[in-house]
């Protein structure tokens, strides 16, 4: 499968640790109810899942916020909530009540039921990739997600959006061995999910894990971290055009287990706002410098399969975001200076282009609100990268 060459490399740079002219910045739910082209095409589609389901109308809502703002990054237009649905769980969307499964999985029957789906299901989806990715004719990368495994369990279990996440934790704390075998297959399936988009065309791929957050301590390690490990070990490496397919996990609320996310394998780790990035960069900087160490200490050889895997980690991970969203509704002053904060607080930029170093990428610490102005989201980026460049500056 072949598409155009890439004209801006900048995200995928700053994925890989290497040195960018400027901090690339892309949003998550970029394309979204806050811009009226997306309302419009969701009008014509008739629902969300007639839009989601239909690869021209997928690939119009994706392109259409950078036909509005320069972004550095595309992702594809669809759900988290992809992967259930083929599992025959029944996905609708009410209006104004969010996401509803007709089936929930709450005892042995249920469970013994899943399985990982077959990706013919979701041919819808890696059909859009692809057209997305021809659309975008080389401008800018194409980011393909999944929900993590945890997440998406938290919706087949409560058969819905939660306020107290109730069922889940009932089963996670009552059955642990059930909500262990739906984490399993969730983490195959997702795994499966993201390699068929890699395949499509996707250039990188991102895990949301939108409520490893609500766990406690020890439960998070089990039942969130060790599924989106598992993930991670199943995913391609390369991409349908032989280029690096790098790998971002977002954990909302996951401050607190940072230093357990540094050993990750994968390239980015995405925070929310509660998270200094600073802090963050320190904690991703001493996890490398950890590993490091680790390697010689062993005698890792990068000559071998599994010495180039250490070798790897031996560059701290990327950091992506991590401005409040609701900033977008402050004046535009607030906006611009909120967002130098933000950079601000990452640090001097990695600019040694002959080795890797600590990079970040520009987000929102959560997905854009739907009633953002969206004048204000073009302050957001043209301060990202008006500002950013004058630190490279000096």
């Amino acid at each position: 499968m072949s598409f155009p060459s890439l004209q801006n490399d900048t995200f995928l740079r700053a994925c890989l640790g290497l040195a960018t002219d400027h901090t690339p910045v892309w949003l998550m739910r970029q394309a979204g109810r806050y811009l009226p082209e997306y309302c419009a095409t969701r009008a014509r589609a008739g629902s969300f899942m007639g839009l989601a389901t239909n690869v021209d109308y997928a690939t119009e809502v994706t392109l259409q916020p950078l036909a509005r703002y320069p972004l550095d990054a595309a992702i594809l237009f669809s759900d988290i909530l992809t992967v259930p649905d083929a599992m025959g769980l029944g996905l609708s969307f009410q209006q104004g009540e969010g996401p509803k499964f007709e089936k929930v999985v709450r005892d042995e029957a249920a469970v013994a039921a899943l399985a990982v789906p077959d990706m013919d299901k979701l041919r819808y989806v890696f059909d859009a990739v692809t057209s997305i990715r021809r659309a975008l004719n080389g401008r800018v990368p194409l980011i393909g997600f999944s929900g993590s495994p945890w997440t998406l369990a938290c919706y087949m279990v409560e058969g819905g959006g939660s306020s107290d996440y109730r069922q889940v934790k009932t089963l996670m704390y009552a059955r642990p061995d059930l909500m262990h075998r739906v984490l399993q297959i969730n983490a195959d399936a997702v795994a499966q999910y993201l390699n068929a988009q890699i395949d499509a065309g996707a250039q990188a791929v991102m895990v949301f894990d939108s409520w490893g957050g609500v766990l406690a301590d020890g439960a998070f390690q089990a039942f969130s971290l060790a599924y989106t490990r598992r993930v991670l070990a199943q995913l391609k490496r390369t991409g349908a055009d032989g280029a690096v397919v790098p790998r971002i996990v977002f954990t909302k609320g996951g401050g607190l287990w940072l230093p357990e996310m540094a050993g990750l394998n994968c390239d980015v780790l995405g925070l929310d706002w509660t998270m200094n990035l600073g802090r963050a960069r320190q904690i991703v900087q001493q996890a490398a410098a950890e590993n490091a160490t680790t390697n010689i200490a062993t005698g890792a050889d990068s000559s071998s399969a599994s010495g180039q895997k250490q070798t790897a980690s031996t560059t701290p991970k990327a950091l992506q975001g991590n401005i409040d969203p609701n900033v977008l509704f402050a004046p535009p002053e607030t906006i611009r200076t909120e967002v130098r904060h933000v950079l601000d607080s990452f640090g001097a930029p990695h600019t040694d282009r002959a080795a890797p170093g600590s990079t970040h990428i520009f987000n929102l610490g959560h997905g854009i609100s739907q009633f953002t102005p969206p004048e204000h989201v073009a302050h957001l980026v043209e301060e990202v990268h008006r500002h950013s460049r004058a630190l490279r500056q000096g």
